[in-house]
């Protein structure tokens, strides 16, 4: 990457290269805004999924073949999507919306890309690249033109990542290119939602795909910002944070699991017990099998009674060790000098998501509470990764 020009005689400086590979003027706020469309997509996307809206649009990346989506029955006539599912558009709406916001998304995140890499050489001509050839591989897809259409996002993705694994991250353009990256594969993960008919291992992928992306631009947004959190222990403090950020992860992993699989309410509305018991007949093997082929139907679940238990289980027993995790660490947080305000806000956050987890069983999982439950995950998500983006050792 090139360095801007000090003056003639004078070796390039500390401060000259930084100029240099500092992002662009707006980038940060462009950046931010992506983190709260990002937000509002996960957000709505699990009320679309929660109100079992995920299979009112069957076809994708149309609704019923068209660019929004139907607002009466006889607008759609005998479209092939209707052999799926018949139209009900007091849902529809919700999937196409929820597709145009996630698209939003993604051209904001393309932008950012543009930016981050506009200094690279050939940068800005790759990712380009790449976005061409999704978008000419989406109307291969609507034809039908499956296996063209699947390795044109191949060769997509593979341009992006070789790219990031070849550049640094100095201006940016590592992460951004990587989110790229990610919020492709993450629309492909919402076609494979729709056309294979809610799997549940698709659903849990798109879910945490979404958290990723997420994740991502909070990371990078604080970056660009440029606004460091100095502590001495820093370090120390890193490695807890991104322990919790592990647990987290695998608990989001095990609650999109048992979302995906219907077995929230497994346990009918018992709790802490299950069914009248501290621990009922359980079957992990068939609960936690990732593939069972396509063509089925999984709206409603599939899995039997126990195997449905296991994963609820599962789910409350990797809760409990992620809440008293999260708590430790917010009390290590409150005893860091300049910490008290974000310790305060992971001790709240993690009360709040246990206690939604709990509302959800015992009310037997009310729209309001299931949607929050999805968002305090992201929130968490939020803290630890804004802590990480934000610590330096005071000499960094």
């Amino acid at each position: 990457m090139s360095v801007a020009p000090n003056e003639p005689g004078r070796p390039a400086t500390a401060t000259t290269t930084a100029r240099a590979t500092r992002p662009a003027r707006h980038f940060h706020r462009l950046a931010w805004l992506a983190v709260a469309l990002a937000l509002g997509v996960i957000v709505f996307g699990a009320f679309v999924r929660l109100s079992d809206a995920g299979l009112s649009c069957p076809d994708w990346p149309t609704c019923y073949g068209q660019a929004a989506w139907p607002t009466a029955v006889d607008e759609v006539g005998d479209h092939a999507a209707t052999a799926i599912r018949p139209v009900d558009t007091s849902k529809a709406w919700r999937e196409q919306l929820h597709r145009m916001i996630a698209g939003a998304l993604g051209v904001l995140v393309l932008t950012l890309a543009l930016l981050a890499v506009r200094k690279r050489p050939h940068g800005t001509a790759q990712v380009l690249a790449a976005s061409a050839l999704v978008a000419i591989g989406i109307p291969l897809y609507m034809r039908d033109q499956h296996v063209a259409a699947s390795v044109l996002a191949i060769l997509a993705e593979a341009t992006l990542l070789f790219a990031a694994w070849r550049w640094s991250n100095s201006d940016l353009a590592r992460v951004a290119t990587l989110t790229l990256a990610v919020i492709i594969f993450q629309a492909l993960l919402g076609m494979w939602t729709v056309t294979w008919l809610l799997k549940p291992v698709v659903v849990m992928g798109h879910l945490l795909g979404g958290l990723l992306t997420f994740s991502l631009l909070v990371w990078m947004a604080w970056r660009a910002t440029n606004v460091p959190i100095r502590l001495a222990e820093a370090s120390r403090i890193r490695q807890l944070l991104v322990l919790g950020l592990v647990l987290l992860g695998i608990q989001i992993a095990f609650g999109g699991w048992t979302s995906a699989n219907y077995a929230a309410l497994a346990c009918a509305t018992d709790f802490p017990k299950c069914v009248g018991q501290w621990w009922p007949p359980t079957d992990f093997s068939e609960g936690f099998v990732l593939w069972h082929g396509i063509g089925a139907d999984y709206e409603g679940g599939r899995l039997g009674g126990a195997a449905r238990i296991a994963i609820q289980m599962t789910h409350r027993i990797m809760a409990l060790v992620v809440f008293v995790y999260l708590l430790g660490l917010a009390a290590k947080l409150l005893r860091t000098p300049g910490m008290r305000g974000w310790a305060s806000l992971l001790g709240l956050l993690t009360l709040a998501q246990v206690g939604l987890g709990i509302a959800n069983v015992k009310l037997a999982l009310p729209l309001w509470t299931a949607v929050g439950h999805n968002a305090g995950a992201t929130l968490l998500l939020f803290v630890l990764v804004s802590l990480l983006a934000r610590l330096r050792s005071p000499e960094a």
